[in-house]
């Protein structure tokens, strides 16, 4: 099951399939991850550690003696309760027994400390349990089916059975489905567009599960391989959610990458700083990615009161922080570095082409006016977990070669059909990069633009101004015209505010609240 072709997948997907139905109505469908994902990351590591056993000594029984001796002979020492054909012997008091295995298992790795023991399988609500012991036992049978050790799967074991589990059971369960989550393909064209290089490091403020690092650590060894005399590269991520951050720890472990994972809300308290000895400042790194949640929402008091200086080209509103985390990202860059997030299409066009300033649209002006946007891609509809709007991917430069030039790729249309969701097939991904790799015009794809282009445009950013495909009308999202009203009202209630103070100035105070 190394996932080499479409019948490797489906054999994974059943296997996952059935482990989800041996608990399915003990638990809500969105909560299945919760529970299998852990269970698949420690038969992995077990299967791993005997491997390990195998290249120490072909006598399993010597090589354990030593390993039992110097616990630095393998990556992930695992006691003798949490390996999996003890976990598969035990007949009763499963769910007790695996909560333990798992607390042993953290204990003798403090690495593991808040990944695999933050899972109770004892759990009970109103002294009924959560998930019954023979529950445990028919999973742990289904997944002891497939052997996870280091020839036998993909390395992106834990990442694709994420996605399925997600795909199959979380959809129509709400933002929270897919907050955490970027689709395995657009991961991909941006680990493209990232390009890592020997020796960089590589930082995601909003790291859900790692996808996007682990992502850029495959293109990474497709580029260079496993040289060892090339230096690799270092990671860093942030996570708000304690369980999705536990997810993305098991993800950098499986990959054996070099990864430093925080937790913590990065707006508020970015975790990655250096003390200067007068103040705290942000890190810099060479190459910054994301998948931010969209239109979040965050008080002016956040970035008024930011530490940081991050936020030097204006205060995004306060109902939409999407340029907000992009200033964060643009403030964590090194002076040569790239960063590519993909963010909700609106932030490129609200507020263009309307009377009166625009915060979104003010930040955009700045950002083109000092030349730092190199590109804009549009991707298709009903991609994503939680929206079926599009999401543009933007490549911000700091060593831009096409000087006060943008090129704009429309790729709206470069994608097939799925269920539930649409996808964008390989083909089309290294399509894509090529366009942007080699700066290429393709009539009805892509057009390189110039600065005066945009200012005609009243900065409109979105490609699909400036690349036209025929027979189809573009229209404004409901969530952008939302957005866009709810920015007109707080700049009315400024405005009243103000005449407010004038009035009261003249002794007229109340006049517009009709009290004059």
């Amino acid at each position: 099951m190394i996932f080499n072709n479409k019948n490797d997948i489906k054999e994974l997907e059943n296997w996952l399939w059935e482990a989800a139905c041996v608990i399915r109505g003990e638990i809500e469908a969105p909560k299945y991850k919760d529970f299998i994902l852990p269970l698949i990351f420690t038969k992995r590591l077990s299967d791993v550690f005997e491997d390990e056993l195998v290249s120490i000594d072909n006598n399993i029984n010597e090589a354990l003696e030593s390993v039992e001796i110097d616990h630095s002979l393998v990556r992930f020492y695992i006691p003798e309760k949490a390996r999996w054909e003890n976990i598969k012997k035990q007949n009763t008091n499963l769910g007790e027994y695996l909560t333990d295995a798992m607390r042993d298992l953290a204990k003798e790795n403090p690495k593991l400390q808040g990944v695999v023991d933050t899972i109770d399988f004892n759990q009970s609500t109103s002294g009924v349990r959560t998930i019954s012991d023979d529950s445990l036992k028919k999973l742990i049978n289904v997944l002891s089916r497939k052997r996870l050790g280091l020839n036998d799967v993909d390395p992106d074991i834990l990442g694709r059975a994420y996605e399925y589990l997600l795909r199959k059971f979380a959809e129509g369960s709400g933002q929270s489905a897919g907050e955490f989550y970027t689709p395995m393909e657009v991961a991909e064209l941006m680990a493209y567009i990232i390009d890592p290089n020997p020796g960089e490091e590589i930082y995601d403020p909003a790291c859900g599960t790692a996808g996007l690092l682990i992502k850029t650590n495959i293109r990474f060894k497709e580029k260079y391989g496993n040289d060892p005399s090339i230096e690799f590269l270092k990671f860093y991520g942030q996570e708000i959610n304690r369980s999705t951050y536990a997810m993305a720890k098991m993800n950098v472990f499986i990959h054996d990458m070099e990864a430093e994972i925080a937790i913590g809300d990065t707006m508020l308290r970015p975790s990655f700083t250096v003390n200067d000895g007068k103040s705290y400042r942000l890190n810099k790194f060479d190459k910054v990615t994301a998948n931010p949640m969209w239109n979040q929402k965050f008080s002016e008091e956040v970035y008024e009161n930011d530490p940081f200086n991050r936020f030097i080209y204006g205060y995004p509103p306060n109902n939409s922080a999407d340029w907000g985390w992009i200033q964060h990202m643009y403030s964590s860059l090194k002076d040569n570095g790239k960063l590519v997030v993909v963010i909700d299409t609106g932030s490129v066009s609200r507020g263009s082409g309307s009377e009166g300033t625009n915060r979104e649209k003010e930040i955009r002006k700045k950002f083109v006016e000092n030349d730092l946007i190199e590109s804009i891609i549009l991707l298709p509809d009903n991609l994503f977990y939680n929206t079926p709007a599009p999401g543009v991917i933007i490549t911000i430069n700091k060593r831009k070669v096409n000087n006060r030039k943008i090129l704009m790729i429309n790729a709206s249309e470069m994608y097939e059909k799925g269920r539930p969701k649409n996808f964008i097939p390989e083909e089309k991904i290294k399509q894509i990069y090529d366009i942007y790799f080699n700066w290429k015009e393709i009539e009805g794809i892509s057009k390189i633009i110039t600065l005066e282009d945009v200012r005609n445009a009243d900065y409109n950013l979105s490609p699909s101004r400036y690349v036209l495909q025929i027979e189809k009308e573009e229209l404004k999202p409901i969530e952008d015209i939302l957005i866009e009203l709810k920015q007109i009202e707080e700049e009315r209630m400024e405005n009243d505010k103000i005449l407010n103070d004038i009035l009261n100035q003249l002794g007229y105070g109340g006049y517009l609240n009709g009290r004059g």
